[in-house]
Order: structure tokens, then C-alpha cells, then sequence
């Protein structure tokens, strides 16, 4: 059976001592493709050697995550963000979005970079990650001013309601459900039936956010089919209709 981890951060310190053990076991558990976000220009390299090393099971996105828009900083991250892209080749932009956990002082230049790069993916046409913690509605303020058939992706770690999640999928994003769903009180679990499935892919954001039975512990991309075996428990599916849908689901966005 196959899967795919739409969203693993692969290249993190937290694997620097075991990746290739890492690797190999997401490998062996049937986890064939997996999608590596960017954070900022200081982690470019390793993106790039983790590529290098499994570039049959290994895809990149460029982008500039919200907590590490600075207001020194920001302007030449973006810069660095549009050369990248014009030398190598991306599947996405991201992660990218809002965060109004770590610092709402920085909100302005947050939603200013997100749109920035959101009108990068519609230049290269690519689909967007977004990344948004305590800030639906401030990405939604973002994503209402760039809605249209050019902008599609995936609302990563999504963790809102049902409200919030259809508003979402209307703006031509897939939710990306991971270690929270198997949370006794990560709550999507109890309405996640309500969105087809066609509308879910399926993501670690490892090394953080592990699923039970290994809540609190290092998260890696081979724990991929704990987070399928609870959606097929959700949708009462098989778990092979689970992985046959979210990997052609992923593929809708990334086109690999």
C-alpha cells in the first residue's frame, strides 16, 4: 500500500543523528512521496541535500514561513524566495500563511508576505501550503483578496471546524489532516465525516505533532498510516480506499 506525507520537515535537526534510518523506515511503511516545506533561507541547503539523497521519494516547496517574517529580514526572504524559484523547480509555495501564536506584532508584514507569495504561486503556477495558527480569519482576509481558479493548495495542519474547513475547500484548498485527528481532544475527528474525502490529504509535519500511540514523542513521515487507519475509522472506509484518495488527491495539487 501506498501513501504520501504532503507535508515533513525532513531536513529538521531532530533527524540529523538517524535520517537515513528515518527515511528507510517511512520507505518500508509504504510511504512513497513526501513533500518538504520551506522555513527560510537558512534551511535551503539542506532541503536541497535531502533532495539530493532520495530524489525519487523527495519534493520541495520555496516559501518563507510566518514566524520568521522579520521586519528586518522579510523584504530580502522574499527575494530570496522569487530567485530560488526561478533556478530550481518546486511542487508549491510554503509553507506559508499567518501565525498569531509566537508575535501578533508582526501581523501586517505577515499577511503582506503571505499575499506577496501567494502571487508567486499564480506566476508559476503552483499550488500554495499554507501554514495558520490562531489566525483563520486573518488568512482567510488574505486568501478572500487572491480567491479565484489560479489559487489552489492545501490549508496544512488543519485544525479549525467544519465552518472554518468549508470556507477552506471553497477557496480551492485541501485540508491537510495529521497526527491532530488521533487527539482525544483535537475535536476534527468529530465532524471530519462531513467533508468528502475527496477533500482531505493526508501529512506528518514531523518531527512535530506525532499521532497516538506516540503523542509527545518525535514525529516522522513513517507514521503516515496511524493517521490513514483513523480516517478509515472516521469514514468507515478501508484502509486502502484512504490511501488510494489522498494519494490521488495530492496528486491533484502537486502533479507528481
Amino acid at each position: 500500500m501506498i501513501f504520501t506525507d504532503t507535508h515533513t520537515h525532513l531536513y529538521s535537526e531532530e533527524f540529523e543523528n538517524d535520517q537515513a534510518d528515518m527515511m528507510q523506515r517511512a520507505i518500508a511503511n509504504g510511504v512513497q512521496k513526501l513533500f518538504v516545506p520551506a522555513i527560510d533561507s537558512s534551511y535551503t541547503k539542506k532541503m536541497y541535500e535531502v533532495k539530493n539523497q532520495y530524489p525519487e521519494n523527495v519534493y520541495l516547496m520555496m516559501g518563507l514561513h510566518p514566524c520568521y517574517v522579520k521586519p528586518e529580514t522579510y523584504l530580502n526572504e522574499l527575494a530570496f524566495v522569487e530567485q530560488e524559484l526561478e533556478k530550481h523547480k518546486f511542487v508549491a509555495i510554503g509553507e506559508i500563511g499567518v501565525d498569531m501564536y509566537w508575535d501578533k506584532s508582526t501581523l501586517e508584514i505577515q499577511q503582506e508576505a503571505f499575499q506577496k507569495q501567494i502571487q508567486l504561486a499564480k506566476k508559476y503556477k503552483l499550488p500554495i501550503n499554507i501554514h495558520c495558527r490562531d489566525a483563520f480569519d486573518e488568512v482567510f482576509e488574505v486568501l478572500e483578496k487572491e480567491k479565484g481558479p489560479e489559487l489552489f493548495g492545501v490549508f496544512h495542519c488543519f485544525s479549525g471546524n467544519l465552518e472554518q474547513a468549508q470556507k477552506a475547500i471553497s477557496y480551492n484548498l485541501k485540508l491537510g489532516i495529521g497526527g491532530v485527528v488521533t487527539f482525544k481532544n483535537g475535536k476534527i475527528d468529530q465532524f471530519l465525516n462531513q467533508i468528502p474525502l475527496e477533500h482531505i490529504v493526508l501529512e506528518t509535519d514531523s518531527p512535530y505533532l506525532a499521532p497516538v500511540p506516540y503523542r509527545g514523542k518525535r514525529n516522522e513521515s513513517s507514521y503516515v498510516p496511524l493517521i490513514a487507519e483513523k480516517l478509515a475509522s472516521i469514514y468507515q472506509l478501508s484502509l486502502e480506499e484512504i490511501a488510494e484518495q489522498t494519494n490521488k488527491n495530492a496528486t491533484a495539487i502537486f502533479g507528481v
